[in-house]
């Protein structure tokens, strides 16, 4: 069940933002490999945010995984996500930082 989480410092008063959360979820559930039921979008604005140095529009984001991810699915969701981020907010590319993480990377603890 992956869970997108973005914080950016773009307004969201006023913005229609369904047509952002069913194109993300789309493109998570398809990159990923996971029905769009299981997908979670967490979408918070007017984060106070500075990116090198500066206050223009700019967006932090992560996401959580149980499996799924492998390089090329990893490279893929951040060129979509900066893509879909950069069409609905305009947030260019270069000022989104994005974390991937896989729960299923992790080794399991053990039982001694």
């Amino acid at each position: 069940m992956p869970c997108l989480y973005i914080t950016t410092n773009v307004s969201m008063e006023g913005v229609d933002t369904d047509p952002f959360y069913s194109e993300v979820t789309k493109a998570v559930a398809s990159i990923v490999g996971r029905p769009q039921n299981l997908v979670m979008v967490v979408l918070k604005g007017s984060i106070e945010i500075v990116f090198g140095g500066n206050k223009e529009a700019a967006a932090y984001a992560e996401i959580v995984s149980m499996g799924g991810i492998t390089k090329q699915v990893k490279r893929k969701l951040i060129a979509t996500v900066g893509s879909i981020l950069h069409s609905h907010f305009s947030i260019h590319p270069t000022r989104f930082i994005f974390k991937v993480f896989d729960m299923q990377a992790l080794p399991l603890p053990s039982k001694l």
